[in-house]
């Protein structure tokens, strides 16, 4: 399959969809409302013909976990709605789809990483919506990849990251639970693993390694762990940091009542990627270091 197009994706002020375009400069074309709404059939039928794309990344998503536990129609419009129609419209015009997914589909009982092969069973709408669309996914579009990822980060947007950095400007000490383990993953990080996929499937006209894949920062760490990484990360560069109090899950829902709940364990396995692929992204503290460092330059 030869490249006869630009890779579009959809999406264009997320995390994701920012470092595709910055990585692959005019290989991507990146769009979002108004030009493309992920919810509404002929908006999405109208880019395709316009763009005439030799592959789809669908990098939209509704990622705001608590609010969507009482926003599960908004929720499942983006999450698997919205993606069941982009398959759908991939599979008809022949548009190989990589579409981004998440660790929250699983429930976080597991105790090692997991596989691609475990069942998934989301705790909270959120992960609901997310493990919708890889099923509805699935049974569209024969030429699919399903990318499920962790703890994304970035100069751009809200993440933990940006959060931590903000409350240290104005704090001492910050209080983080260290009872829910998972990959920090930074955007550009996976951006350019996706990227490294798409020209895996653009540059084999026998492709066949279609299905899910894991791919997330590699090592694992908590919620707290990562916040303290951060600052250090922070002072090295003489940006703000904080002293960070660990909190058990339990103390952390009674004190600040999140809607949601979230899984203890959601480690991903992603040697699967690097076997089919050799595509395997590097440690999340060098993801922490460039994230922070991006997010210092820009003030």
């Amino acid at each position: 399959m030869s490249q006869k197009g630009p890779i579009l994706v959809i999406g264009r002020s997320g995390q994701l969809a920012n470092a595709l375009a910055e990585l692959n400069g005019n290989g991507v074309v990146a769009l979002g409302r108004p030009d493309v709404d992920i919810t509404l059939r002929n908006s999405l039928e109208n880019a395709i013909k316009r763009i005439r794309p030799a592959l789809v990344i669908n990098a939209a998503a509704y990622t705001a976990v608590d609010n969507a536990q009482t926003d599960e129609r908004q929720a499942f419009a983006i999450n698997a709605d919205g993606p069941a129609v982009l398959a759908a419209l991939c599979a008809r015009y022949n548009f190989p789809l990589i579409h981004v997914s998440t660790d929250y589909v699983f429930d976080g009982c597991k105790t090692a990483p997991y596989g691609e092969d475990d069942l998934p069973a989301p705790l909270g709408v959120y992960g609901a919506s997310k493990r919708a669309g890889e099923i509805a996914i699935c049974k569209a579009c024969p030429q699919h990849i399903i990318v499920r990822t962790a703890w994304v980060h970035s100069a751009m947007g809200k993440n933990f990251v940006k959060t931590m950095l903000s409350l240290a400007s104005t704090r001492d000490e910050i209080s983080v639970v260290d009872d829910q383990f998972g990959n920090p993953t930074f955007a550009p990080h996976l951006g350019q693993a996706i990227l490294g996929i798409a020209e895996h499937i653009l540059e084999n006209s026998d492709f066949e390694n279609w299905g899910v894949y894991h791919l997330a920062g590699a090592g694992r760490t908590s919620w707290a762990d990562f916040a303290k990484e951060v600052f250090a990360a922070s002072k090295r560069l003489n940006g703000p940091y904080a002293r960070v109090l660990t909190i058990s899950s339990e103390h952390y829902n009674k004190a600040f009542q999140p809607a949601a709940p979230r899984p203890e364990n959601s480690c991903m396995d992603c040697h699967k990627a690097h076997d089919r692929f050799g595509i395997l992204i590097q440690d999340w503290r060098d993801g922490v270091h460039d994230c922070v460092k991006a997010i210092l330059s820009l003030k």
